[in-house]
């Protein structure tokens, strides 16, 4: 196993101190970087391992924050700051550059060669950034398939991978259509993958407290979708490019 190293990182964004988990691969080189973003209920050890493993592949990974430090255990206090943020995407995209920075400021990132990943709300967060023209080469995420501003989806410049759940209710067929139709109309480089049988958050190991309806976690589909992560990093954010033979 590659020796990596992780520090937290505290910057404002929302009118909040976020704290977002770092990781390093080993080394002084320039590498491609990953932005992660968390489910609804914050960021977590999930999104932190999952940050750790990708340093393991040789990114360099930030894992933002989404709640100033902290994990909405509560579902109704989660829908309560996440429902008005979900309906807006300036305060998304806010959010998301806020992280974005974070990541550029680290002197091993190569600015040039930034992706992001979102798991619900942090997908969400990705997708608006991609809507904002920002330079990314992918943009991958698990049950965030939220459509945006009319017409705001052809300043995507990069490949869109989505994952969703055919059993997911709070992204319904309907929801699916909405969002395909709009990477479509735009031109976009996109890709769905329906996992059968699967709920809501089924990428999201099962924590100790009430979740909501709909959601539950598939082991085999959430290793699953993780390899469809790291295969679209791998063909559009290869770790050896650029880094000679």
């Amino acid at each position: 196993m590659t020796t990596i190293t992780t520090r937290s990182v505290e910057y404002p964004a929302d009118g909040l101190t976020m704290i977002g988990h770092l990781a390093l691969p080993a080394g002084v080189d320039r590498r491609p970087a990953v932005l992660i973003g968390p489910e609804g209920t914050g960021l977590s050890d999930i999104e932190r391992r999952r940050a750790d493993a990708l340093a393991e592949l040789g990114y360099i990974a930030l894992a933002f924050d989404l709640h100033g430090g902290r994990y909405l255990s509560d579902p109704e206090e989660m829908l309560a700051r996440c429902m008005p943020l979900l309906s807006d995407p300036d305060r998304m995209r806010g959010i998301g550059h806020a992280a974005l920075d974070v990541l550029r400021a680290e002197p091993r990132t190569d600015s040039d060669r930034i992706a992001v990943v979102g798991y619900g709300t942090g997908g969400a967060v990705g997708l608006e950034l991609g809507r904002d023209g920002v330079n990314l080469r992918a943009i991958g995420t698990v049950n965030a398939l939220i459509t945006g501003r009319p017409g705001e989806a052809a300043r995507i410049r990069c490949p869109v991978w989505a994952g969703v759940g055919s059993e997911d209710p709070i992204m319904p067929p309907a929801q699916r259509d909405a969002f395909t139709a709009e990477m479509q109309a735009a031109g976009v480089d996109w890709r769905l993958v329906v996992y059968g049988g699967a709920l809501h958050a089924f990428h999201h190991p099962t924590v100790d407290h009430v979740v909501l309806p709909g959601v539950g976690y598939h082991p085999q589909h959430a290793q699953r979708a993780w390899r469809d992560v790291v295969d679209l990093l791998a063909e559009c954010l290869p770790v050896t490019e650029g880094l000679g033979a």
